[in-house]
């Protein structure tokens, strides 16, 4: 049964970055999509962004485009966010997620995930 561990998470200031890493062991993920998502307290959990299984299809959230960048190591069955010119307002848990199905494109909706990791806490002070 594969796992996913999430690291990198910290206290950063506005307009600071973050590198959040996405560790999988006990099976492989070069087959699946992976997405990242995020949750603040009190509010719902939500989709941040995703690769393909061939890491050549990026597809991100508007609120964080063009600031992450999701990657992907199949090599060393890892994904990575990179999260620069972060704001208060990207202060969550961030999650990330194994697809339930192989060799899929793209999946935004959290229930197309079977697979999640434990968290990692990113808070933005202002």
């Amino acid at each position: 049964q594969v796992q996913l561990v999430e690291s990198g998470g910290g206290l950063v200031h506005t307009g600071g970055s973050l590198r959040l890493s996405c560790a999988a062991s006990g099976g492989t993920i070069s087959t699946y999509a992976i997405g990242w998502f995020r949750q603040a307290p009190g509010e719902e959990r939500e989709f941040v962004a995703t690769i393909d299984w061939g890491g050549r299809r990026p597809y991100y959230a508007d609120s964080v485009e063009g600031r992450f960048t999701i990657s992907r190591d199949n090599a060393n069955n890892t994904i990575y966010l990179q999260m620069d010119n972060l704001k208060p307002q990207d202060t969550a848990v961030y999650y990330c997620a194994r697809e339930g199905r192989p060799w899929m494109l793209r999946a935004v909706s959290a229930d197309k995930y079977n697979v999640w990791g434990q968290g990692t806490q990113v808070t933005v002070s202002s």
